[in-house]
């Protein structure tokens, strides 16, 4: 059976700012010659991690921090009635190959940390009392699969991975390769110049505002697309079976078309689901982002089309030119909200999303 999941995404978004840089300004990048307004894939990840939908569906995320100090406190209040507060504080210092306690004030950038691989390692550590930090090490090792297993109980963590450099704490290979999100078309973005009115100012028949700033924003349809390793998420969970990875590969089709970064919402509330989702099965990663590598227009034979539909069709007819260019006859399926659209051949069409997702859990035999 083939391997990777790709998830193909087109979502519009009304007037926002859903990701900047550190002047203020949009992410954007330059694809066939234009500029495109970008979303992250960190920012995109982090959206999609910190959803109600992900926490209601795939359990609390792991804990991003380099407050190591931080950290281990909050393992000391959640693992107190299983172990003492010292072997806690010992297993952390061994985790990051510190000294002792007093050491781990930050750690050199942010991190994942599983509060049951910690516990898992409270395990080894109390087995083996006067192990020294070398002992440990190899002691990881040895029983690397259950550490593993334990840290992606924090599925983020199987999804994302995670990359450890010293200590105990174990490397985990990424099963989730995510794009940043570009605009399928050109963007020339606005600027909000606004105003924040001083209430007692204005009491006291003053003029002049509180606050005054810009702000750029633009609106666009987003191709978002990310790939799936079901063999390496099967691996991360702990060799856990075919169908709990497309499980979880459902799941994040969800996430994909209805989750949308925060910021700036208050502002803007550009609270838009994806108008058009197209998945597919195949031996290797396949993005569709060079269906947009020329720009889509939002003028066809001097009519108004906007870029929603031109989208879908560049979308659609990529996946088509790809398929019989390289023989890829696959399971591929795809959910659109317009009713009427020139579905390519071997495409199965669903009419929802919830039937596209229930498509993906049985492996795309229905």
């Amino acid at each position: 059976m083939e391997n990777f999941v790709n998830f193909h995404v087109l979502i519009s978004h009304s007037p926002a700012c859903l990701n900047r840089d550190d002047m203020n300004m949009q992410k954007s990048a330059v694809f066939g010659g234009v500029r495109r307004v970008r979303i992250s894939s960190q920012s995109l990840k982090r959206a999609l991690r910190d959803s109600a939908y992900y926490k209601a569906h795939l359990g609390q995320p792991s804990i991003r921090t380099r407050d190591l100090a931080g950290f281990a406190e909050r393992c000391v209040i959640e693992l107190g009635s299983r172990y003492p507060e010292d072997l806690v504080r010992k297993t952390i210092a061994a985790m990051v190959g510190k000294e002792g306690i007093a050491d781990l004030t930050q750690a050199n950038a942010v991190a994942p940390w599983a509060i049951a691989e910690v516990a898992k390692l409270c395990e080894l550590v109390a087995s083996n009392p006067d192990a020294d930090q070398k002992a440990l090490e190899k002691l990881v090792k040895k029983h690397a699969d259950e550490l593993r297993e334990s840290s992606t109980m924090a599925l983020d963590i199987a999804l994302s991975g995670r990359m450890a450099t010293s200590g105990l704490m174990t490397s985990v290979d990424g099963a989730l390769a995510v794009a940043h999100a570009i605009t399928t078309h050109a963007v020339d973005s606005d600027i909000d110049w606004f105003t924040a009115v001083d209430d007692l100012v204005s009491d006291a028949g003053q003029t002049g505002a509180g606050h005054l700033a810009t702000q750029e924003f633009s609106s666009g349809v987003f191709y978002r697309y990310a790939s799936l390793n079901l063999g390496q998420l099967q691996k991360n969970l702990g060799g856990a079976s075919r169908e709990r990875a497309l499980d979880i590969a459902r799941h994040v089709a969800h996430l994909l078309a209805t989750v949308v970064p925060r910021a700036k919402q208050q502002a803007f509330a550009a609270h838009n689901l994806a108008d058009c989702v197209l998945v597919s099965f195949s031996d290797q990663p396949i993005s569709l982002a060079n269906a947009f590598e020329l720009p889509v227009k939002a003028r066809e034979r001097n009519e108004l089309t906007g870029f929603r539909m031109p989208s879908q069709r560049r979308l659609l007819a990529h996946w088509k030119a790809l398929n019989d260019a390289y023989d890829l006859d696959r399971r591929t399926a795809a959910f659109c909200l317009e009713p009427d659209v020139d579905w390519p051949e071997k495409l199965a069409v669903k009419k929802s999303l919830k039937e596209l997702t229930a498509w993906i859990a049985v492996d795309g035999q229905a």
